[in-house]
């Protein structure tokens, strides 16, 4: 996973939603300097979320014993262990499996926009493949994602009915949103809103997904290096979001509660752990 660095601050969930796409729509390509482009291939490092704190390397002349695994430290939000890779996409024709690997992650979302203020999202779980292409090129592949629906606090109304009454009640829902790029740290996004009042189809920028573009909070973390298990933190601060659309006759209440559009002062918090494996390490399909 990568990111850029910045000094300045900055899951497996039930009923969950799913996106995919084909391989030609999810490959994304990364160009690079020779230099960089030969690191990432040669140390498999991690690019937005890169660990700077590894293990240390063993003497020249020693052949080390395996590493025993480690347990993951309780509250991760990742058991490396038991990490599901059935997400994991198609490569690319004609590259070599171990020296692509799938990565997933799991992050705990805080979310300000409008007048919501620090929702705290249900986890939302991400996979991808990266790797060289034939040609060296550093390339990305998209998998899936799920998440589940967080009720919003007030509902409906923004006050003590909303959540008194289960006709008043709404939840907030991520969707990927078809872009992505883990190098850099940027996600497309849209949301889906739904309550008993609310249509289907009623969502935030669904068919114009918002770009979060993720910024590093401070360094990140191995948390075991057998398997490995990395933990970061970031965020975005530099978003629009739209008004809802698609809501019926209370398209123009709801965007008032949320307090939509909102053109600045929005937030997204974005605390992750992730794991993972080369394909030549995945089970054959």
């Amino acid at each position: 996973m990568a990111m850029e660095n910045s000094s300045t601050p900055t899951p497996t969930p039930t009923a969950p939603a799913v996106s995919r796409g084909s391989l030609g729509r999810r490959i994304g390509t990364t160009l690079a300097g020779t230099a960089a482009a030969a690191a990432l291939v040669a140390a498999y490092a991690p690019g937005f979320a890169h660990a700077e704190t590894a293990a240390p390397a063993a003497p020249a002349l020693a052949t080390p014993a395996p590493a025993a695994p480690t347990a993951a430290p309780q509250g991760s939000l990742i058991d490396p262990e038991h990490t599901d890779y059935s997400d994991c996409p198609e490569l690319p024709a004609g590259v070599d499996p171990a020296r692509w690997r799938c990565e997933v992650s799991a992050a705990a979302p805080e979310l300000t926009m409008g007048g919501v203020k620090q929702l705290k999202l249900a986890p939302i779980t991400m996979t991808h493949a990266e790797g060289p292409l034939a040609d060296g090129t550093m390339a990305q592949v998209w998998g899936a994602m799920h998440t589940a629906p967080t009720a919003v606090p007030g509902g409906l109304t923004g006050t003590g009915a909303g959540d008194r009454s289960p006709l008043l009640g709404m939840t907030v829902e991520p969707r990927y949103g078809g872009r992505s790029d883990f190098y850099t740290g940027q996600i497309s996004l849209g949301f889906r809103l739904a309550g008993p009042l609310l249509p289907e189809g009623c969502g935030i920028a669904a068919d114009a997904p918002v770009d979060f573009r993720l910024k590093r909070s401070g360094k990140s973390v191995w948390l075991s290096q057998n398997p490995p298990l990395i933990k970061f933190a970031a965020y975005a601060d530099e978003f629009a979001v739209p008004a809802a659309k698609d809501c019926g006759p209370l398209s123009g209440l709801l965007n008032r509660r949320l307090g939509l559009p909102s053109a600045s002062g929005n937030l997204m918090t974005y605390d992750a752990e992730y794991t993972f494996k080369t394909y030549d390490q995945l089970p054959t399909r």
